[in-house]
């Protein structure tokens, strides 16, 4: 687990007392969502393309530009897609050929534009960073609202590097994600130690019996909060046996399959597909990590020459889960969503990368549910600004949440402060009509 036993146990009280309070529905927003057919996701998958990924050079395509002359556009040319008028950069080609099985988002915008840790913050809460309330992701919302399909795995896993960002905020440590960094070897700090036997096990848990009975005599209105870190712990030693552990051992998966989904990222989309398919709620799959083209996808400067490598890497593996999944009966239950921070501008730097850009950038769906099969949003003629539909990022979170039959307008506590799940947000009415 991401949390010190300090923060743990501290955040537990805001989680407890949240959980004794009644959910409220903002008035008057109920009218505005009458008209959605409901959601009928029943897991989230969500690619992370962490740097900012350019929507000119993926999903938005635009007139060619170069970046030895420094003229702003595209750096690929396009191809078609199987959307109507609709066109891929030409390192696309698989989900080209798939994109009647996507809706592509070219309108999303926020207004954070040279910091990431602000974005990131951004997209995986729906709000701004603020001094007084720590917001949950909404990795831990959807954990919160709908936990783990069994007992047997949690409901939050994250592939990739923990931040607070991706954290439960004030929902406390039960909506917390459970994270791994080598998909081979699965969560660290979830194995029991070979050399502790079961004798010396039961002596540490009387010892801490000891503790919880020492602590609730000092200060009992600690209860609460002890009873959330008992908690916490009894998942810790649950995930800990075979039945979890066995998802990551992904050697009785066909060869073909595997080579199908490709890199390393690509191989964290097909345990994700296990993950789902054991049980777990919400998937978050890291894409930076192993920095293919030297910068991840904060293609400054030099970053720009490879970071086709990057797009094809996505590419095969969105493709392949997409397939997987559907082989599986689960592409109509599980919500994909591909998002990044920001994305860039039309124009290159000055060693031939591009720069952050807010305030138009594009995000993918697939898969959920929903009436896909097209591009929705428009930008103007080099991708800097939204013309037609704008998503902004509360809107966004409504559609992720609306698919998940949870409801966007759903009032959250911290502590006893009311917070509403999305900042306002509305779900994109074109996907469940």
């Amino acid at each position: 687990m991401s949390l010190t036993r300090r923060s743990l146990l501290t955040s537990a009280v805001a989680a407890t007392a949240a959980a004794a309070l009644p959910r409220v529905r903002v008035v008057g927003e109920e009218k505005a969502a009458a008209a959605l057919r409901d959601g009928t996701a029943e897991h989230c998958v969500v690619l992370w393309l962490g740097g900012g990924a350019s929507q000119i050079d993926t999903f938005d395509p635009k007139t060619l530009g170069d970046p030895k002359e420094r003229k702003a556009g595209s750096a690929y040319p396009s191809i078609p897609t199987a959307i109507p008028g609709a066109e891929f950069c030409e390192h696309l080609p698989m989900l080209a050929d798939r994109a009647d099985r996507l809706a592509v988002v070219r309108s999303t915008n926020h207004d954070v534009i040279d910091e990431h840790a602000r974005a990131v913050n951004r997209m995986h809460t729906g709000r701004n960073t603020t001094g007084t309330v720590v917001y949950p992701s909404i990795g831990s919302v959807i954990a919160y609202e709908r936990g783990a399909v069994n007992d047997k795995v949690p409901a939050y896993v994250l592939i990739g590097m923990p931040s607070v960002s991706r954290g439960p905020g004030f929902l406390g440590p039960t909506a917390n994600f459970v994270y791994l960094t080598d998909t081979s070897r699965g969560p660290s700090g979830l194995t029991v130690p070979g050399s502790l036997s079961s004798e010396r096990r039961a002596r540490r848990e009387r010892l801490l019996g000891r503790v919880r009975e020492d602590a609730l005599a000092r200060t009992p209105e600690g209860a609460d909060a002890i009873r959330a870190y008992d908690e916490t712990i009894a998942e810790a030693l649950r995930l800990a046996g075979p039945e979890f552990a066995r998802i990551f051992d992904a050697s009785d998966e066909p060869a073909d399959l595997r080579n199908a989904y490709g890199s390393e990222f690509g191989q964290r989309c097909l345990l994700a597909r296990r993950l789902i398919q054991n049980g777990v709620r919400f998937v978050e799959v890291s894409h930076n990590i192993a920095f293919t083209n030297g910068t991840g996808w904060d293609t400054h400067n030099e970053g720009q020459e490879k970071q086709h490598l990057l797009i094809r890497e996505l590419d095969a593996a969105l493709a392949t889960l997409t397939d997987d999944l559907e082989s599986h009966g689960l592409l109509d239950k599980t919500l994909i969503v591909v998002a990044s921070e920001f994305g860039r501008p039309a124009g290159f730097d000055s060693g031939g990368g591009r720069g952050h850009h807010g305030g138009s950038f594009t995000t993918v769906l697939a898969g959920g549910g929903l009436n896909l099969g097209k591009a929705i949003g428009e930008t103007d003629e080099l991708g800097m600004s939204v013309v037609a539909d704008p998503v902004g990022v509360p809107d966004l979170h409504a559609t992720i949440y609306h698919a998940m039959g949870i409801d966007p307008h759903t009032e959250l506590y911290a502590g006893e402060r009311p917070v509403p799940a999305t900042d306002g947000g509305h779900a994109i009415r074109e996907l469940f009509v």
